[in-house]
C-alpha cells in the first residue's frame, strides 16, 4: 500500500513540474510578443467597430519585429532581466 502512495505523489510531482516549465515558457513567449497580441486585438476591434485599425497594426508589426530580435539575441538571465553588473 505504502508502494502506491509513492507512485501516486510522484506522479503528481512530474505533473507539477511540466505545468511549471509550461507555465514559464508562456511567460517568456507574452514577455517578447505580449505588445503584438494586444496591438493585433486593438486592430481587430476598431476594425470591427468600422474605425481605421491601421495604426494598431503597424504598431503591433512594429512589437513583433521588436520581440523577435529580443528572441533571438542571445540573452543570460542578468540580460534578460536588466539586473547585469556594470
Amino acid at each position: 500500500m505504502t508502494n502506491s502512495f509513492k507512485q501516486n505523489g510522484q506522479g503528481m510531482t512530474e505533473y507539477i513540474i511540466i505545468v511549471a516549465l509550461i507555465a514559464i515558457a508562456a511567460i517568456a513567449t507574452y514577455q517578447y510578443f505580449g505588445q503584438t497580441v494586444r496591438n493585433q486585438t486593438a486592430a481587430m476591434a476598431n476594425e470591427i467597430a468600422g474605425n481605421d485599425g491601421t495604426a494598431a497594426k503597424t504598431a503591433a508589426q512594429t512589437a513583433a519585429t521588436s520581440g523577435a530580435t529580443k528572441a533571438n539575441a542571445t540573452e543570460t538571465l542578468d540580460t534578460y532581466t536588466n539586473n547585469k553588473a556594470e
